[in-house]
């Protein structure tokens, strides 16, 4: 399976995603990947959200009303669910749009090939992409709402490929949009995050939305969550350490007050 969706309370509007957490890539993909096993091993341990799916699913389990889980099993590597797969996503200036052609240090991951992207696009980002938009509209029909917590996590040094690398690394980042990210939300967020450093947009902003709803559904509201590593484990690919049950204890306040303020 290419995805889980673990289910909530039937009343939550609530949808954590947890698009980075895997490694695993198909056989059938890795053929196409040039780097060598070792190489590959180093380039996953750095682009990887290590142990975000843990969170989510040990502060999804703690909330008083729990929420609905959507994880990718699959690595960003295969396809990146969270780019645009057309020009209007920027990341493919650095060779890392929906299919990444270039390393997270620039070298070539896999060759430039039209034909070979559509197929990645077609087996896995295209199926993803309409699974997270109905478990979204799902939630919308039994609830009137959707509220997707995206949850990523990211290396308290910039890697090369980062575009906006330069700005401040807090140990949380908040990711906004500024149709799908209401003030409630935000504040929400900033509440639960009291005891840690916070900002907003930096060094990564927006959050996701499909785009069927993207800019056009007002009840789809949608906030990035992105932990700075080293808050919670041992970079860049190992061990979760105390600080994790610290941020599972933060992640839950912001699930109930987001339930609260939904009902």
């Amino acid at each position: 399976m290419r995805y889980t969706v673990i289910p909530g309370a039937a009343d939550s509007p609530v949808l954590i995603h947890v698009p980075h957490d895997s490694r695993v890539i198909p056989a059938q993909v890795r053929t196409h990947i040039l780097l060598d096993d070792v190489e590959l091993s180093a380039e996953l341990s750095r682009m990887t959200d290590a142990h975000t799916a843990m969170l989510a699913e040990q502060s999804a389990a703690r909330a008083g009303v729990r929420p609905w889980l959507f994880v990718n099993e699959l690595s960003r590597l295969v396809v990146d669910p969270e780019r645009f797969p057309d020009e209007r996503e920027e990341m493919r200036a650095v060779g890392m749009g929906a299919v990444y052609t270039r390393t997270s240090h620039g070298a070539r991951l896999r060759r430039e090939d039209p034909e070979h992207e559509k197929a990645l696009l077609a087996r896995y980002y295209e199926p993803y992409a309409a699974a997270m938009t109905q478990a979204v509209e799902s939630r919308v029909s039994a609830t009137g709402q959707a509220i997707t917590v995206d949850l990523h996590s990211y290396p308290s040094v910039a890697l090369p490929y980062e575009l906006h690398g330069a700005g401040p690394r807090p140990q949380v980042c908040l990711g906004t949009d500024p149709f799908h990210t209401p003030a409630r939300l935000l504040a929400a967020a900033r509440n639960a995050f009291a005891d840690f450093e916070v900002e907003v947009n930096s060094p990564f902003s927006g959050t996701y939305v499909p785009l069927r709803h993207y800019g056009r559904s007002p009840d789809v509201s949608a906030l990035m969550v992105e932990i700075r590593r080293d808050t919670y484990m041992i970079e860049p690919g190992g061990d979760p350490h105390a600080g994790l049950p610290v941020l599972v204890s933060a992640l839950t306040d912001l699930l109930d007050e987001i339930s609260w303020a939904a009902s």
